[in-house]
């Protein structure tokens, strides 16, 4: 607990740090030309990864927040089971903020608390705690004069803050975990083009995972994303938007003792749609997000649903 307070106090007084040089770089909260780094779980689960890390917001550039997120998951009961007849849900609340330090460069980092369950023959399974911290550097690398074109990229670091439970990865899905229990790195590169009331961004990640303290290591992830915003409506205050895109996810196979183990890798392919409204210096924004293509291990676990909501105040 005592870990979990200092962690919040340090992220707490980065940001407020951040708002004293607010005056030199602040842009305003009704900014359409602008993105945010828009952290999702992964598929199988937030415990091994950072999931989908895209640049999928176009308000409050600089902000404090807090988002939740669920996935819905189908899985095999036991091996000798055809049919996916187990329920499993993933659901992280996290907190997260990205913070200026020049007028390129910026940090992102969130801290998420997942509570997790599964439906099992012997009963449900629930697990709930603090998950792995991630932090990431980002710098813009082209904004063109007319601000149509704009790239950005980041590393990052996902620190292991959450439990890594040895027992859970004999399970059908071993990323029934609060947390990797390794250090994971992070690349992601994100371009955007912008006219008038439209905007399109297409983004990319790759995560490096890392071997743990019991040997075990899951599988590097690669994801990427194309979304388009439309806005529908603005005044002085309000800006109201529409989203909608795809968005696609590859898992290599996970590793103990460096052996390769079988049905751990897999991809899947999710249509999203959803909304971001603004109002003076706050932000909400949510999406739904349905496959349109799952073969995760191997078959044995099949990707149904995600949703997320989040509300964002701008520093």
């Amino acid at each position: 607990m005592k870990k979990i307070i200092v962690i919040i106090s340090l992220f707490v007084l980065t940001v407020c740090q951040a708002a004293t040089i607010r005056d030199s770089l602040y842009i305003p909260t009704i900014s359409y030309n602008k993105v945010i780094l828009d952290d999702d779980c992964d598929a199988c689960g937030c415990a091994a990864g950072n999931g989908s890390s895209g640049f999928e917001s176009l308000l409050n550039p600089q902000f404090i927040g807090i988002k939740y997120f669920a996935q819905h998951y189908k899985a095999k009961e036991n091996l000798f089971v055809k049919d996916l007849t187990q329920d499993q849900y993933f659901n992280t609340l996290q907190l997260w903020g990205k913070i200026p330090l020049t007028k390129k460069l910026s940090v992102y980092a969130s801290l998420p608390f997942h509570f997790h369950e599964k439906q099992t023959l012997q009963g449900d399974i629930r697990i709930n705690g603090i998950g792995d911290m991630n932090v990431m550097g980002i710098y813009q690398f082209l904004n063109s004069k007319n601000t149509f074109h704009q790239l950005n990229g980041g590393l990052g670091v996902k620190v292991p803050l959450g439990k890594f439970d040895e027992k859970g990865i004999t399970g059908v899905n071993p990323s029934f975990q609060l947390g990797t229990g390794s250090w994971d790195y992070q690349m992601v590169l994100n371009y955007k083009y912008q006219k008038n009331k439209l905007a399109i961004l297409f983004n990319t990640d790759y995560t490096v995972k890392t071997e743990n303290k019991k040997h075990y290591r899951f599988g590097s992830q690669w994801n990427y994303a194309a979304a388009g915003f439309y806005q529908l409506y603005r005044n002085e205050k309000v800006i109201v938007s529409g989203k909608g895109g795809l968005q696609g996810e590859v898992y290599d196979k996970n590793r103990q003792f460096n052996e390769v183990l079988p049905n751990t890798a897999g991809s899947a392919l999710y249509g999203k749609i959803g909304f971001e409204a603004g109002y003076k210096n706050l932000s909400l924004g949510g999406e739904v997000m349905l496959p349109a293509y799952s073969n995760l291990a191997g078959g044995d676990i099949e990707a149904k649903s995600r949703f997320s909501l989040f509300i964002n105040v701008g520093i």
